[in-house]
């Protein structure tokens, strides 16, 4: 009998949740076998048996438990079970006979039966004495005569609208519920209640606000969408061009990727990109490492892995620390504008939007194109109103010109001018 006790997710952390076991108690597992979900105030990491064995659980699932405690047991020593593919096996046979049995009694009517249905079958038919004689002298039941009738005339139509209606249609009345459901709050939305109140608190946050014209950059998906495909195996979305553009930004304007540390500020020069992904646990931001170094393909790639993780509940410790910036998407769920809120300690983060088709002035002409609000919310102690306004209008240059993302912000006339 050998004990399973709590790992530690990570530095400061003393306590998780057991979210979910994902056996029985009872059950014969596998060595490497995930058999719970532990989650803690940063993420949810799977709890694996080391050998194989019969468990024994000893933490209820929601029990908040401390790190080294143990969390259940397992008897190395017990035989391996039939597994569950033979007993589904057996199953089957057992549920195909019984299946076959009532297809052979359902095949093998009685009279009685037969005789029952069409008694019952048109209760609501009024038939003479006379027809009823005569239908039975012609061997015929009422389904035969309806069925043979031709048309419906003027007659048949005044006959059914004289006759008074057996009762009247009473509206049901929809019931009236006051109950609730009441959940206990977990380790992570706790932690991130924390954070945000702390935003909030202990930040001077502000925001502003531009549009960007979509139309190259859809042109340009449009266009090599195929053949992105073809050789990257993964689909080109609008997640990597604003990620390159904020890359491109950010070393115009370090003031946006600082963050403070005590009575100091913080210049990375690097940009570790936090990207925002709604998950089933909620709301997690794994981070793209030195994403100026990534190219579109790259951060395709990257940003899709990060995502997956954190969706199936596997993304760790190391995937959630650190970053110096985030991007945010509320356009995914249709949202038209928002002011995102900080995650610290960035001092910045990025909104994206829904695209919209707007009557816009183009040239002194109003033209319909596909636009996007975007949104800027900075740490207004480390970040002045002319750096915010600047960075968020240089990422509106650069995704409505996006060949300037690989000239680094420059056009092809200004490299050959050397302006």
């Amino acid at each position: 009998m050998i004990e399973i006790k709590i790992p530690s997710p990570g530095e400061s952390i003393t306590e998780v949740e057991i979210s979910n076991w994902l056996v029985e108690n009872g059950d014969y597992v596998e060595k490497d076998q995930e058999i719970a979900e532990i989650e803690s105030d940063k993420a949810t990491l799977p709890l694996i048996a080391p050998e194989s064995g019969t468990i024994e659980i000893i933490a209820s699932p929601g029990e908040t438990i401390k790190v080294g405690t143990v969390a259940c047991k397992i008897d190395t020593s017990a035989e391996p079970q039939e597994t569950q593919e033979t007993n589904q096996e057996k199953k089957s046979k057992k549920e195909g006979k019984e299946q076959n049995a009532e297809k052979e009694t359902e095949q093998k009517p009685t009279k009685a039966k037969e005789e029952s249905s069409e008694e019952t079958e048109y209760n609501d038919v009024k038939v003479t004495p006379v027809a009823q004689k005569i239908m039975q002298e012609k061997e015929i039941n009422i389904d035969d005569v309806i069925n043979g009738l031709k048309r419906i005339g003027k007659k048949e139509v005044e006959q059914v609208t004289a006759q008074p209606s057996d009762a009247e249609v009473i509206p049901q009345q929809k019931e009236r519920t006051r109950n609730e459901e009441r959940k206990k709050m977990s380790q992570l939305r706790k932690k991130l209640s924390q954070r945000l109140v702390s935003v909030k608190n202990e930040t001077a946050m502000l925001t502003t606000f531009n549009e960007v014209d979509m139309t190259e950059i859809i042109a340009l998906r449009k266009k090599y969408q195929k053949q992105f495909m073809k050789k990257h195996e993964i689909k080109l979305g609008f997640m990597s061009f604003f990620t390159k553009a904020v890359t491109t930004a950010l070393k115009a304007f370090p003031s946006v990727n600082s963050q403070i540390d005590g009575e100091e500020i913080v210049y990375p020069d690097f940009a570790d990109i936090g990207i925002a992904v709604q998950t089933p646990k909620g709301l997690m931001v794994p981070v793209v490492r030195n994403a100026e170094t990534l190219g579109l393909a790259e951060l395709e790639i990257k940003i899709k892995e990060l995502a997956d993780k954190g969706r199936a509940g596997r993304i760790s410790i190391d995937d959630l620390t650190g970053g110096t910036f985030t991007i945010t998407n509320g356009g995914v769920f249709g949202s038209l504008l928002s002011t995102p809120i900080l995650n610290p300690p960035q001092s910045g983060i990025l909104g994206m939007h829904n695209i919209q088709e707007r009557p816009v002035a183009i040239n002194g002409k109003v033209e319909i194109r596909p636009m996007m609000y975007i949104a800027l919310s900075y740490d207004h102690r480390t970040i002045d109103g002319k750096d915010s306004v600047g960075f968020l209008v240089k990422i509106k240059e650069l995704l409505e010109s996006p060949y300037k993302l690989l000239l680094g912000a420059q056009n092809a006339d200004e490299m050959l001018l050397d302006l």
